[in-house]
């Protein structure tokens, strides 16, 4: 009986096997360096792991200007006090994303009728599409002076804040969006207006600051407005021109 084609059948078989076994070790080795050579592990999953909580764990760093820009606001606005814009700055920051994460817009501290109506508009595009957006645990890193100009009868003045949460987006189906489970690093600015020419401000059509009658609270149809067409009450000089919060951005 002639057994050679199977021999060679079987020796096919073998060197076929051997072939497979040496590709995958050699693909786990590969595998194992890469692993070792990212994440310093030689197990990729938990590599890749350790890396997300590394991220999730790792503040963002803020582009802060306060040494070279304080200088020229303090210059401009003696009277401004930075220490307390800058607590200021991060109370509306805080307030504004516990508002969104509630759906509440009035849970914001303080604000310009532009960043309220921001505020709005953000929760009404969210309650339109069905979804909830939580930012849970909030907690700031860092606030700094991130920018200082002055433009459209406008001074600005940009507050840069790098913060942590639980970050996440969901609708009746259950997460769209973020992680439960992982901390969310972002930064955000903060802008801080003040009225330094009427006449500009009055023609602007941004809306970004929102004067109201000291009495009653009604909205003033203009910055000029000497008198409230609501309730009669006379509108003192010092409410045109003062700083507001005007808008809040993630940068990303």
């Amino acid at each position: 009986m002639n057994y050679l084609p199977l021999i060679i059948t079987l020796a096919l078989i073998l060197a076929c096997c051997l072939a497979v076994f040496c590709l995958i070790r050699y693909i786990r080795q590969k595998t194992r360096n890469l692993s070792r050579a990212l994440f310093g592990t030689e197990n990729l999953a938990e590599g890749a792991r350790e890396l997300k909580e590394e991220y999730a764990s790792t503040p963002k760093s803020v582009s802060g200007m306060t040494r070279l820009l304080l200088p020229k606001l303090a210059a401009d606005f003696p009277e401004f006090q930075y220490d307390e814009m800058k607590g200021r700055a991060e109370n509306v920051l805080t307030s504004y994303l516990n508002a969104v994460s509630a759906g509440n817009p009035s849970l914001l501290t303080e604000g310009s009728a532009e960043l309220k109506e921001q505020l709005a508009q953000h929760i009404r595009e969210l309650s339109n599409r069905g979804e909830r957006e939580h930012f849970d645990q909030i907690r700031l890193h860092r606030t700094e002076l991130n920018q200082y100009r002055k433009a459209d009868g406008r001074c600005i003045v940009t507050f840069q804040t790098a913060l942590e949460c639980y970050r996440y987006k969901e609708n009746s189906s259950g997460l769209l969006d973020g992680s439960r489970d992982y901390k969310y690093q972002t930064k955000y600015n903060t802008d801080l207006i003040y009225v330094q020419d009427r006449e500009l401000a009055e023609n602007a059509s941004d809306g970004g600051l929102g004067v109201n009658c000291p009495n009653c609270g009604a909205p003033l149809s203009s910055l000029g407005a000497k008198v409230c067409e609501y309730c009669g009450s006379p509108v003192v000089e010092i409410n045109i021109h003062a700083w507001a919060f005007s808008r809040v951005t993630e940068i990303t």
